[in-house]
């Protein structure tokens, strides 16, 4: 556990370090999310890469809701969309949010500004897994604004995300 700690506290340094630079530092561990586009800071030919260690380090939130996707009360947690989005340093209008499967929906990035949607790595303190809607799952704070809670904001909230295009 130690060892575990000490080395996300080590990727948070190198993370906040590159950032701040302007350049994101390149992940270590499997690539989950790719952000393209309209961004600043990129750490690959094809944009920014994240792996789980560098999502973790962003600022978070964790949201215990009802959603139609699940039957009970679901705690989700994960980086904050905005903090993604400046870690990127994402200048664009709108973000084309794309699954695994290639299922897209068209967010604005005021969305991620306005609100504190959460791009979930953990449902009920676990890592979220592909058939879990994984790894990443875009939760709005329906907890927070009872008025997210209608098809609009269902429709946005994508899961298995494997993209954004910041546009």
């Amino acid at each position: 556990m130690l060892k575990t700690i000490a080395g996300a506290a080590v990727a948070l340094i190198a993370f906040t370090a590159a950032a701040a630079a302007g350049d994101l530092a390149k992940p270590a561990g499997k690539v989950v999310l790719t952000v393209s586009g309209k961004i600043e800071n990129r750490n690959s030919e094809g944009g920014a890469m994240f792996d789980m260690a560098m999502l973790e380090a962003l600022p978070s939130r964790k949201s215990a809701v009802n959603t139609p996707w699940y039957t009970n009360k679901t705690t989700f947690e994960g980086p904050l969309g905005s903090a993604v989005l400046d870690a990127v340093g994402a200048k664009g209008e709108k973000l084309r949010v794309v699954a695994l499967n290639d299922y897209a929906a068209e967010i604005p990035l005021e969305d991620f500004k306005k609100w504190p949607v959460i791009l979930a790595t953990k449902l009920d303190g676990n890592a979220m897994s592909v058939r879990e809607k994984g790894p990443i799952f875009v939760i709005y704070p329906f907890d927070a604004d009872p008025s997210l809670f209608n098809e609009k904001y269902f429709n946005r909230s994508v899961w298995q995300v494997k993209s954004i295009d910041v546009q």
